[in-house]
């Protein structure tokens, strides 16, 4: 598999319209893969811990936008290396929240072992979400552009994948589809499963994963979903 976007320092161009400006090996240990996309709106995908906040503003910057700018943030699922700098992010720069109802009632009562905020050590507070998305897909506006989004859960209650398609190209953030299914965060690999389906259905181009960067081409994307598959099977997480 071609794997693109780790161990550099500073903002990664996978895309003319998409950026990776957070991650482990760009803001801090503890944070999710957050990308930021430049539609006609500026929208980040998930926001990472808060650990390493500082950094991601200055990443944006150097990328060439202005944190002030972005008027979206799309939380992926409730686990708090994705969103534990959101509420600072919203108070800082305005942007609204969005997430699925599913995982927004998690963060809404700081649930520290579905947010796995005990797990990262994180004081995580209680997260009120501005949008939030129900039923199992649809679109959210940014601009004149859809952002399109299906419920896959399975990793959590809530969990999402976000996707676009810019000339020509399909971009799939799937995010922690690659994670272990857990059983300490109320995983559901039956869910799981059926989520992943989804997304091989999809038939992307580049995947955008929330820990390991950017994956394509299409065969390539193909393989990884496989790769999750026999990861999952081969942990004991799932059964085929």
């Amino acid at each position: 598999m071609t794997q693109q976007g780790v161990h550099r320092l500073g903002p990664i161009k996978i895309t003319e319209e998409i950026y990776r400006v957070g991650g482990a090996d760009l803001t801090s240990a503890k944070d999710c893969a957050v990308y930021l996309l430049n539609l006609d709106e500026l929208v980040l995908i998930d926001i990472g811990s808060g650990e390493g906040f500082d950094r991601l503003i200055n990443n944006i910057e150097k990328a060439g936008f202005r944190p002030g700018d972005i008027t979206t943030v799309i939380l992926t699922h409730c686990h708090v290396d994705h969103i534990g700098g959101a509420d600072l992010f919203r108070e800082r720069f305005g942007a609204r929240l969005i997430m699925h109802d599913k995982d927004a009632v998690i963060v809404g009562r700081a649930d520290i072992r579905l947010t796995a905020a005990s797990c990262f050590n994180i004081d995580f507070r209680p997260l009120n979400v501005d949008v939030k998305l129900t039923g199992e897909k649809s679109s959210i506006a940014v601009g004149r552009h859809g952002i399109s989004w299906l419920h896959t859960p399975g990793h959590s209650p809530g969990s999402i994948s976000v996707y676009i398609d810019i000339d020509g190209e399909r971009i799939l953030f799937p995010q922690d589809i690659a994670a272990p299914l857990l059983k300490e965060f109320d995983c559901d690999p039956g869910a799981w499963i059926e989520s992943i389906n989804k997304l091989f259905a999809l038939d992307a181009d580049i995947l955008c994963d929330g820990h390991s960067g950017a994956y394509r081409p299409k065969s390539v994307v193909k393989d990884y979903l496989e790769y999750c598959i026999t990861y999952q099977h081969q942990m004991g997480y799932i059964t085929l």
